[in-house]
């Protein structure tokens, strides 16, 4: 065992991981210091040795169900990787071609696709207090399943996007400031800008924002939340944010001026949201089907939409940040000014300059997924992880 494995190993053994086996992962801040600092070691581990071409197998069969009900490319590919490199297969679950569409259940569903599936990923972000709810609805239904000795197994659920956190992405994104920074013990006091930009579109979700905030703020940092009047977030998760920065010694500021969270940024995450209060309207009138009243709403946002199109992370909102060289960020993908669209979040040459750094970025979320499902998994995560490299490891790649 390399010296560096060694390192990860023991400090994993240290952390308290025990209510993670069995269980699911479906909010950052439901999760305690020590669970969010063991899917980083393991996510670091699981990339070391895939890196060093050892296998990651920890299953010889199993299913990993899919359940995409927003569109999606990276996350997607993600959990197909996670799932591959632990051993899984992937299912995708196409509800239209299920008899979800003839009105099945929730919990009939849930356990008949859990039969030999060890793991649940859902993307379900579309419509405020119905994501998150929906994944707790699964989790219960197939936790009764396997207590009732329907499922042999019990699968661990995880979200890979509800309507108030993206756990996923904003593990991996903090995974990769880590590293940019050199540690996580270099992020206290460094300012991070999570703010609201102008893009061409009306309806995408919160819950990255959110996420961030409700991840970042227990590091220590001066966490920002910038948006114009009237693009706030659920109040919960500002609640949640501001809790963290008392317990962890950093500081949230929400602000209603894009420069004052760019003065000095040492990170910047320009990124498009909905307002809450449209989000809420919209899934009200799509639980109502009024398809004119949708249209509408859409008609009225972007003209609203269009009032802030200066909101932008340009060259000039750059030049304010820590040196100028702030580490730009983004879930992907974004709305780049010129390229994508017209106008958008980000100038094309901010964008270009961070490009490899952003493809790094994404990078860490299959492994991000993949140590979430392994510490659900594994009853001693530690002893596993020694395991994969009895005898040198196996070969990934003969």
């Amino acid at each position: 065992m390399s010296i560096s494995i060694k390192k990860y190993t023991e400090k994993l053994k240290k952390l308290k991981t025990e209510d993670m086996y069995q269980n699911d992962f479906l909010i950052t801040w439901d999760k305690t210091d020590d669970e969010i600092e063991a899917v980083f070691t393991v996510a670091d581990v699981l990339r070391h040795l895939r890196e060093n071409n050892t296998s990651t197998r920890i299953f010889d069969s199993g299913l990993a169900v899919s359940l995409f009900r927003d569109n999606s490319t990276r996350t997607r590919f993600s959990y197909a990787s996670a799932a591959n490199l632990l051993g899984l297969t992937v299912q995708d679950l196409d509800e239209g071609k299920s008899q979800i569409a003839h009105g099945e259940t929730v919990r009939e569903t849930a356990n008949m696709i859990s039969f030999m599936a060890d793991v649940i990923g859902i993307r379900d972000d579309m419509y405020i207090g119905k994501g998150n709810t929906y994944m707790r609805e699964v989790a219960n239904a197939v936790r009764q399943g396997y207590e009732e000795g329907v499922l042999e197994q019990r699968p661990t659920l995880v979200s890979l996007q509800c309507d108030i956190d993206h756990p996923t992405q904003s593990m991996a994104d903090m995974l990769h400031i880590i590293h940019h920074f050199g540690g996580v013990e270099k992020l206290k006091g460094k300012k991070i800008a999570m703010s609201w930009a102008y893009s061409p579109s009306y309806g995408k979700p919160l819950s990255v924002p959110q996420g961030v905030i409700g991840l970042m703020t227990r590091f220590g940092m001066d966490v920002y939340l910038a948006h114009p009047e009237g693009y706030g977030v659920m109040a919960e998760t500002l609640d949640v944010a501001a809790d963290n920065a008392k317990k962890s010694g950093g500081e949230f500021t929400v602000t209603n001026d894009m420069v004052e969270a760019f003065v000095d940024a040492d990170i910047v995450y320009p990124k498009s949201w909905a307002p809450f209060a449209a989000m809420e309207k919209r899934t009200v009138l799509y639980e109502n089907g009024d398809d004119t009243g949708i249209m509408q709403l859409e008609k009225e946002l972007l003209i609203h939409n269009s009032y802030y199109k200066d909101w932008t992370c340009s060259e000039k909102m750059m030049e304010l940040t820590k040196e100028g060289k702030a580490l730009y960020m983004h879930c992907l993908p974004a709305d780049i000014s010129g390229v994508s669209c017209n106008e958008g979040e980000v100038d094309a040459s901010v964008f270009d300059r961070y490009r490899q750094l952003l493809y790094k970025e994404a990078g860490y979320k299959p492994y991000i997924i993949a140590a979430m499902i392994f510490l659900a998994k594994c009853k001693n995560p530690d002893e596993m992880l020694a395991k994969l490299l009895t005898g040198g490891g196996i070969p990934r790649c003969l």
